[in-house]
């Protein structure tokens, strides 16, 4: 069959690849002009790495994810270690699949290698998606029509295919933003901090953690704003993450003041829906399930997406498709939505004020930790299974 699959983010490629290895053609559609280097820091559970193996692709991300090491959950006021996990072997021996952290545009990059360069179609704007009983089609910009046997709308937490096939909704503001940088390895080399950190106060948080081999170091700083665009590229104000961390332990406001200038990164979500697909037509990632990156599953559902769409139409024909993507969303759509859910409480327990509150959640990770010592709380629960 031939699908056409609308955005080469991670989703998009992730679903080209499987399809295709599914034995379906695919034609890949993405506005911008070229595949550029974006965004910043992500983490990959093994629920998404056992699909990149799956698809040929985990050794090339592999060879660009940071050294595995320790995960630190530290107390904001002094460094207390909250509890422990580690990252390395051991998370393959239990799961079957390494858990990563690389940088987003290696993964994009890995990924897209692996798709013929003549089956995708840059700076080409889709503006339009219609269907029958036997084909499905998309319109462009230009006034193109490409026809397939299905549509894959991996376009984004913007999705205009969300809104063609089940009418308008905005995307929802957290009130929270990210911010953002990378340093190089030499300016924190002195501050003694954890491979991985994850720190924890009342009304924000702090994570850090290598990229590209260890040479740069991923700060994410999250706290409460009132207003934050959604974008990759967006600056802050000058000191604010600075001022939003003052008096938390020394080693922050260090990296802090170091990092200098950062990006803003306002995260919206987009509210739950009761289907992703219709007739030939399906969401995913992103368009079907954005969420807070809270839990690290943002990019890795919509990867496991890929995994169980492809899987869904193999062996498929023309006259299977809306059947078969109906299998797709009944696999997908009970876990991801339950997984935006999570993401949400986790960020509501790392932001808890000082007292009786903090005190049980810490409890509760430190018992965590020494039942589950090789693998987050954040993704044990995906480790196995999607």
């Amino acid at each position: 069959m031939r699908a056409i699959v609308i955005g080469a983010g991670i989703g998009g490629l992730a679903a080209a690849l499987s399809l295709r290895r599914g034995g379906h053609e695919v034609v890949l559609v993405e506005q911008t002009p070229r595949f550029t280097e974006f965004g910043a820091g992500i983490q990959l559970a093994p629920n998404a790495t056992r699909v990149l193996r799956r698809l040929g692709r985990l050794e090339a991300v592999a060879e660009q994810a940071a050294p595995r090491g320790e995960l630190s959950f530290r107390s904001w006021s002094n460094g207390a270690e909250i509890c422990g996990y580690t990252l390395g072997r051991e998370v393959d021996d239990v799961f079957g699949a390494p858990y990563l952290q690389l940088h987003r545009a290696d993964l994009q990059q890995a990924l897209a290698a692996a798709v013929p360069g003549g089956s995708v179609l840059l700076d080409t704007e889709v503006v339009g998606i219609d269907q029958d009983d036997k084909s499905a089609a998309v319109t462009t910009a230009s006034g193109e029509r490409l026809t397939g046997d299905l549509v894959v709308a991996a376009d984004g937490i913007r999705s205009a295919a969300r809104q063609w096939l089940f009418g308008a909704d905005e995307a929802v503001f957290s009130k929270t933003a990210a911010y953002r940088a990378l340093l190089p390895t030499a300016a924190v080399a002195d501050l003694d901090l954890p491979d991985t950190g994850i720190w924890l106060g009342p009304g924000r948080h702090f994570v850090h953690y290598w990229l590209r081999r260890g040479e740069l170091l991923n700060v994410v700083a999250v706290f409460g704003t009132e207003t934050a665009q959604e974008s990759w590229t967006a600056l802050a104000e000058p000191g604010e993450p600075l001022r939003a961390f003052e008096g938390w332990d020394a080693r922050v406001v260090r990296v802090l003041e170091r990092a200098g200038r950062m990006y803003r990164w306002g995260i919206y979500t987009r509210a739950p829906l009761a289907r992703w697909n219709l007739g030939r037509v399906a969401l995913l990632g992103d368009s079907a399930h954005a969420m807070v990156p809270f839990q690290a599953q943002g990019a890795a559902q919509a990867i496991v997406d890929a995994d169980v769409l492809g899987d869904c139409l193999t062996g498929a024909d023309a006259d299977d498709v809306p059947e078969a993507l109906e299998r797709y969303v009944r696999r997908r759509l009970a876990t991801a939505t339950s997984m935006q859910a999570r993401s949400a409480s986790a960020g509501e327990e790392f932001h808890l004020p000082d007292g009786p509150e903090a005190e049980a959640r810490n409890a509760r990770m430190a018992a965590h930790a020494t039942e589950h010592r090789f693998l987050p709380v954040a993704a044990a629960w995906v480790a196995d299974g999607s």
